[in-house]
């Protein structure tokens, strides 16, 4: 089948992660995959033990190295999230009622985790 042919069919909500990841991590620059990589290996966890706010705190907190990764998240059209932006993305998950919350707390985890997957099949091993 057709790269093209396989993008007009309605794609399954893994299938849009996945493609979402792999697009993403392919344009992370040499030079930034190395704090890209340690962003992304915490935000799991960070998710998990203190919550999803926190977590995306955590990654603000990086500054410059955790840019790239909260511009990845926030373009992952998340339900409730749509049309975010890095630089507002913590407000916009605030600002979430308890259920959009958890939806979004559900739906970023399965976006990192395919993140992680990416990076782990398109980065090389230093």
């Amino acid at each position: 089948m057709a790269m093209d042919d396989a993008r007009r069919k309605p794609l399954l909500r893994d299938q849009r992660r996945a493609l979402h990841a792999y697009e993403s991590v392919g344009k992370v620059p040499k030079a930034q995959r190395k704090d890209y990589e340690i962003a992304l290996n915490d935000l799991g966890a960070n998710i998990l033990r203190s919550g999803l706010c926190a977590a995306i705190a955590a990654v603000q907190r990086l500054g410059d190295r955790g840019s790239l990764l909260l511009e990845h998240l926030a373009s992952a059209d998340v339900p409730g999230l749509e049309g975010a932006k890095a630089s507002d993305l913590a407000r916009r998950i605030r600002a979430l009622d308890a259920d959009g919350y958890m939806i979004a707390t559900r739906e970023l985890l399965q976006v990192a985790t395919w993140l992680k997957r990416a990076v782990q099949a398109s980065f090389e091993e230093t």
